[in-house]
C-alpha cells in the first residue's frame, strides 16, 4: 500500500507519514491512485456540504472552496501560478518559460489568474448548490486528479529531477489505461452530468495538452498542476450552467 500513502501524502495535506525514502518504482506507481485520492477529496467535500445545509449559499461556497483548497495546500494553485507567469514572460521562448517557473515568486500576471480562477470557481459553486446538485462536488477533483495520470501517460516529461521525473519514468503504462476507464465507468454513474463533465474535461486536456507540446515538447510538475485546476474550473462552470 506504500504507492497508495505516497499519493495520499503528495495530493493532499492529511497527516500522513511514509515509513523510509520510497523508491523510484513505488513513486511511479502511486499515480495509479491519484483518481482515488481525487474520489476521496470530493467525498469529503460533499459530506461537508451536507453539514453546512443550513447556511447561505454563499457562506456555504466559501466554506468549501476555503476547504478545496485548503486540502490540497494549494499545491497544484501554486502550478497554476507559476505556469501563468511563465507562459506570458516566456514570450513563446522554451526555455525562458522553463527557467520562469522555477522562479518561486509569483508576479501579478499570477496573481490575476488565480484571482480569477477562485472567483469563477466561488461563482459557479453558488449556482451548482442553487441547483441542489450538491452530489456533483464529488467528480470535480476526482475528475481533477484523473487527469494527472492520463498527462503523464500520453507527454513526455521535459524537466530532469524531482519527484515528476521518477513519476514519468517508472509509470505502470500497462496498468494504467483499464484503471483510468474502470474509473470513467464509475464516474458515468452520475448520468448525464457525469458525460458533460467527461467531455468538457477531455476538450480542456486535449487544449491544454497541445499549449504545452507548442511551448515546451511537453510537460512540467508545474504545467500539471495548472491542468488539474483549469479542468476542475471549467468543469465546475460547465455543471453550474
Amino acid at each position: 500500500m506504500t504507492p497508495w500513502w505516497i499519493a495520499l501524502q503528495f495530493l493532499t495535506r492529511l497527516p500522513v507519514r511514509l515509513v523510509g525514502m520510497p523508491s523510484p518504482q513505488q513513486i511511479g506507481r502511486s499515480l495509479l491512485w491519484y483518481p482515488l485520492v481525487g474520489l476521496l477529496i470530493g467525498l469529503l467535500l460533499f459530506a461537508l456540504q451536507q453539514l453546512l445545509g443550513g447556511l447561505s449559499l454563499m457562506l456555504q461556497a466559501a466554506l468549501l472552496l476555503t476547504v478545496w483548497v485548503g486540502v490540497s495546500g494549494g499545491l497544484h494553485l501554486d502550478g497554476l501560478a507559476d505556469s501563468a507567469d511563465a507562459w506570458v514572460g516566456g514570450y513563446g521562448d522554451r526555455e525562458r518559460t522553463l527557467e520562469i517557473m522555477k522562479d518561486p515568486r509569483s508576479g501579478p500576471i499570477a496573481v490575476v489568474v488565480l484571482m480569477l480562477l477562485l472567483l469563477l470557481k466561488f461563482a459557479a459553486l453558488v449556482s451548482l448548490l442553487e441547483n441542489g446538485a450538491g452530489a456533483l462536488l464529488v467528480l470535480l477533483p476526482w475528475i481533477g486528479r484523473g487527469v494527472l495520470p492520463l498527462l503523464f501517460l500520453t507527454t513526455l516529461y521535459v524537466r530532469q529531477g524531482g519527484l515528476g521525473q521518477a513519476l514519468a519514468k517508472h509509470l505502470p503504462r500497462q496498468q494504467l489505461p483499464w484503471l483510468l476507464a474502470v474509473h470513467v465507468g464509475l464516474m458515468l454513474l452520475f448520468g448525464w452530468p457525469a458525460l458533460l463533465a467527461l467531455l468538457v474535461a477531455g476538450g480542456v486536456f486535449i487544449w491544454l495538452r497541445m499549449l504545452m507540446l507548442n511551448r515546451l515538447g511537453g510537460a512540467t510538475g508545474d504545467t500539471a498542476g495548472a491542468l488539474l485546476e483549469i479542468v476542475e474550473c471549467a468543469v465546475l462552470v460547465a455543471l453550474a450552467c
